[in-house]
């Protein structure tokens, strides 16, 4: 049976490096979860407005095709002009006098 010697040119981590390395990647980690959590809220609410955009150009072509407004935005999506008519956020839409808008929970 053979017993292995550690000499002193080798070469490990210490506890002390370890725990050094950890600490940093925690603080790197704490700045980065809230500028993450901050963009996907921004990019819910820009893909909320893509959406709007989007009902806002089909209720314009239903009103060249019929010569009216659509009465809701369900008449566009049974009629086959869009495929979801909600934002990614599930914020509701609905169309009023002023176009397609978020409806707002009072």
């Amino acid at each position: 049976m053979k017993i292995r010697k550690y000499y002193l040119n080798e070469r490990a981590f210490t506890l002390i490096e370890m725990m050094i390395v950890l600490m940093i990647i925690s603080i790197l980690l704490l700045i980065a979860i809230p500028n993450m959590s901050k963009n996907s809220s921004i990019a819910q609410e820009r893909g909320c407005e893509a959406t709007i955009d989007l009902l806002q150009a089909q209720v314009g072509a239903y009103f060249i095709e019929n010569g009216e407004l659509p009465s809701s935005l369900g008449v566009l999506k049974s009629e086959g002009y869009v495929t979801t008519i909600d934002c990614p956020d599930g914020t509701e839409l609905i169309l009023n006098g002023q176009g397609v808008v978020a409806k707002v929970n009072e």
